[in-house]
């Protein structure tokens, strides 16, 4: 699963973080993830979201390196995974820098990355999860950051598969995707199974408008995938609309 959460602000109002975190812990709770990569993660959320589920637990720095700002929060169920190892880099010409900014945008960008193992068959994964500049005029920086990240995975054991999740802020369309299609694949575009509206933006209004939120892997079968459009009395428990795919071990 892939969920932007939506920073703490009380500027906000209706849909401060006060307001919805308890429909964002029945949205995870019905969905049941075994691993969910967040953007725009504070702590008290994460702190606040396993509190209430306590089958997972959580992991991550923030983008300055501490835990003060935003993190790109992993998420994983105690009970069926197993947490091997883990890091962070940033996206900039410094990736072992914390809180470092290069390529023209105003804020650090980086990754969380793990090694898990599934407790059932044994089998491990990477997991990497990321949030990428917002700006229109950040597609360069995008792309950069993401030939960063393909770049990476292209180093890792090629018999371990990999799963990527992330606010891209791009479209399909875009430059930035043709730099994860031609090492990875978009499980919505090939799951024999998908739900739920392509687009994945809607600014609290439950119509979204431009797809952000993706999904991709190496070295599995995606066999579902589901935009989630949770919502009650017209509240939504962020944002962004998450999306989760279910994979299959090859």
């Amino acid at each position: 699963m892939s969920f932007n959460v939506r920073v703490p602000v009380a500027a906000d109002g209706p849909n401060r973080w006060e307001a919805r975190r308890d429909l964002m812990v029945r949205t995870i709770r019905e969905q049941h993830p075994d691993v969910m990569g967040t953007q725009e993660l504070h702590k008290e959320q994460g702190d606040y979201i396993v509190s209430k589920l306590p089958q997972y637990t959580w992991f991550g720095i923030d983008r300055r390196g501490g835990h003060s700002d935003e993190h790109m929060g992993v998420f994983y169920r105690k009970d069926r995974l197993v947490l091997k190892d883990s890091g962070n880099f940033w996206l900039s010409d410094t990736p072992d820098v914390p809180g470092s900014i290069t390529w023209g945008h105003p804020l650090p960008r980086m990754v969380t990355w793990a090694l898990f193992e599934d407790k059932a068959t044994g089998h491990t994964f990477y997991y990497y999860n990321t949030h990428l500049p917002y700006r229109d005029e950040d597609e360069p920086a995008r792309v950069k950051g993401a030939t960063e990240i393909v770049g990476r995975l292209a180093k890792l054991p090629a018999n371990v598969p990999v799963i990527l999740t992330g606010d891209m802020n791009s479209e399909a369309s875009n430059p930035t995707y043709a730099v994860y299609a031609k090492a990875l694949t978009d499980t919505r575009a090939v799951a024999p199974k998908v739900e739920g509206p392509e687009k994945t933006f809607h600014d609290f209004t439950g119509v979204p408008t431009v797809r952000l939120d993706y999904i991709f892997e190496r070295g599995f079968t995606p066999k579902s995938f589901t935009t989630v459009t949770t919502q009650q009395d017209g509240r939504y428990p962020s944002d962004h609309f998450p999306v989760i795919s279910e994979l299959d071990w090859k």
